[in-house]
């Protein structure tokens, strides 16, 4: 049912036998860098490397402040400890997550709060928040507290799904007349902007992620971006086992974490990086020419929000409906293109299941349709006379015999 379709990301991709969702590609300094840091020596957190990629960070979102982490999850862990989140509190985010994002509220002794996504953007909806906030939560001695469980909310977590960013702007607002914090769920989109401003300078902090299935990859990796100074400090000294510098004493001053970047991590980063521009706008011509292929199926193909410039970090399409999903999985999957579903939602997973929710009507919605597709960089569309595919124009594919069944809306309902 589903072969021509098949047929159209081989020819976007070439005939291996198996084609990734999202593998990585190594063009530029990756090999010279790292052979350079194993040179020098300092192949752990400390070492040029590091330092030379949180100023990158800085320079690429504006941040005032960006702390290299060995994972994603690590960053956001740390990031959810500088906002204050402790034992028993809650945290505000949504269902449409990697697991990470609720692990990371766990680590904290803290609780998760599932709110409901927009279908348009994927990511936390500002209406399903304020909803929440206007009947659910109350100022006590200056704190936002759950009327429902009477627990502090020690925060929200917004998170920027495939790299579409959320409508973060009223999210903030939220969260400001609430004196909520705002840590971002940045881990998927770097080089993702709204309104001009990078994901994950909208709030207290953000953490990004570099895992080996992300747009820029250092094997791990990742890192807490903030606008505050003192806090990127505190974010350092907090993610270096909270050590005090001492000419040969060892001094901590707090129980802290073990979370730095190394410096061979660090090295293949600042690689990456430096190519961000490209990878960039060749996932942007590959969004397009899926766009464009799929229009011609009727089949809604997720693009960027309003408002928003999106990484495209993995593209995804709505089919009509669970079974139809299912179908195209198996087929797609049995002929070595590896598409995936929506994450399972958050609050049905075991550990989860007791969380509070509003409902989730539109999360369940997209779980039922959403599938992830090949997305990695194609080197045709690096526009630098890469010769392996030559230019695509969708029309000039076959569409499927069979009808894909009547299209879901994607719609912009809250």
């Amino acid at each position: 049912m589903y072969q021509p379709i098949i047929d159209f990301i081989r020819y976007l991709y070439g005939d291996a036998p198996f084609i990734g969702l999202h593998e990585p590609r190594f063009l530029g300094n990756e090999k010279a860098y790292v052979a350079d840091a194993i040179d020098s020596t300092f192949v752990s957190s400390i070492g040029e490397y590091v330092n030379r990629f949180e100023s990158m960070l800085q320079d690429l979102t504006g941040a005032a402040g960006a702390v290299a982490t060995v994972n994603g999850t690590a960053a956001l862990h740390a990031a959810l400890v500088l906002a204050g989140v402790g034992r028993d509190d809650e945290v505000i985010t949504q269902p449409v997550s990697f697991v990470a994002t609720a692990n990371a509220v766990a680590y904290c002794g803290a609780r998760p709060v599932f709110l409901d996504v927009d279908r348009h953007t994927l990511g936390l909806s500002p209406d399903a928040l304020a909803e929440f906030l206007a009947t659910g939560v109350e100022l006590r001695q200056d704190a936002p507290h759950n009327r429902t469980t009477g627990r502090r909310i020690g925060a929200c977590v917004p998170m920027h799904t495939f790299g579409h960013p959320c409508q973060i702007d009223r999210i903030a607002a939220l969260c400001s007349d609430y004196r909520i914090p705002l840590v971002e769920d940045a881990a998927e989109s770097i080089g993702s902007t709204f309104r001009g401003s990078h994901t994950g300078t909208s709030g207290l902090c953000a953490a990004l992620s570099f895992n080996g299935n992300k747009t820029l990859t250092c094997g791990g990796g990742g890192a807490i971006l903030t606008q505050d100074a003192a806090l990127a400090k505190r974010a350092k000294h907090l993610t270096t086992t909270a050590k005090v510098p001492h000419p040969f004493e060892y001094v901590h001053d707090t129980v802290a974490f073990n979370y730095r970047l190394p410096n061979l991590n660090a090295a293949l980063a600042c690689a990456q990086l430096e190519q961000l521009d490209r990878f960039l706008a060749a996932k942007r011509r590959l969004a397009e020419t899926y766009a464009d292929y799929f229009a011609g199926l009727g089949v809604p193909f997720v693009n960027e929000p309003p408002h928003a410039r999106s990484n495209y970090w993995l593209n995804a399409i709505l089919l009509p409906d669970r079974k139809a999903r299912d179908v195209f999985l198996a087929e797609t999957n049995a002929d070595g293109v590896m598409t995936r579903p929506l994450w399972q939602l958050l609050h049905t997973l075991p550990m989860f299941r007791g969380a509070q929710t509003d409902g989730l009507a539109n999360a369940q919605w997209v779980a039922d349709r959403l599938v992830n597709i090949p997305s990695s960089v194609v080197p045709a569309f690096l526009g630098d006379g890469t010769p392996e595919r030559p230019a695509v124009a969708a029309s000039d594919h076959p569409r499927p015999s069979s009808p894909v069944g009547a299209a879901p809306r994607l719609g912009t309902k809250a």
